[in-house]
């Protein structure tokens, strides 16, 4: 039997969080799609003190949950991935993070903050407008991108659970670098980013697993495990 791909779900685990229920099913239904054997292990925060930590892993997700246990553990966990080209997804807590992330090791941003956690530096992920706390929403997809590959089309509709996101005077500069931003709500505020030179790097402020609980597969799930898997 073929070793199964190993990916590490980054973050605090709560029953209650209906995201975390999603989760396991998610990964089930986008394995048995592929017909590939996975294994996907809770870490919470407060375990990731080293990257030694993800060595024997194939991918990592950053789940949502934020503000995490143990921040730092968070950003970690993404530093890792994308250095060392390790398949990635984020979703919610783990886009917001994956933007400051990048904007404080790429873009020199030392100062970068998240509004939820932080009161003094350069606010890049801020309140949203309007809460998306169990709200719906379209979602407009970038051509070509890997998110719209992923769903084999241009728009999608699809769940939060969250008060904070990019702050749209980031934008402009983050549009600069090589990271992309490739998914947007109707009124053109960012929900998705990814690296295109890398396997398999996406992060997107919905909650694409929650598809699960209508046992309905996630294009970003499955994407992940083909990109673990390889």
């Amino acid at each position: 039997m073929n070793k199964p791909a190993r990916i590490a779900l980054v973050g605090d685990y709560r029953p209650e969080a209906v995201a975390h229920q999603a989760i396991p099913p998610a990964v089930k239904l986008a394995a048995a799609s592929l017909d590939i054997p996975v294994t996907a292990e809770w870490l919470p925060t407060e375990t990731v003190t080293s990257p030694a930590i993800f060595e024997n892993f194939d991918a990592i997700w950053v789940v949502p949950g934020s503000p995490y246990k143990n921040d730092h553990g968070a950003y970690m966990a993404i530093t890792y991935a994308r250095e060392n080209n390790i398949p990635f997804l984020g979703s919610c807590g783990g886009f917001q993070y994956a933007v400051i992330e990048y904007a404080r090791s790429v873009m020199g941003w030392h100062d970068a903050i998240h509004a939820e956690t932080d009161t003094k530096g350069r606010v890049v992920i801020a309140p949203l407008s309007c809460s998306l706390v169990e709200k719906t929403g379209d979602i407009v997809i970038a051509p070509d991108s890997v998110i719209a590959k992923a769903y084999g089309s241009l728009q999608t509709h699809e769940g939060y659970h969250c008060n904070f996101g990019v702050n749209p005077e980031f934008v402009a500069e983050l549009e600069g670098f090589p990271l992309q931003i490739t998914a947007w709500d109707s009124e053109g505020d960012v929900r998705g980013i990814e690296l295109p030179d890398h396997k398999y790097f996406v992060a997107t402020l919905f909650q694409s697993e929650r598809a699960a609980l209508r046992n309905t597969l996630s294009p970003l799930v499955v994407e992940l495990i083909k990109a673990a898997y390889r």
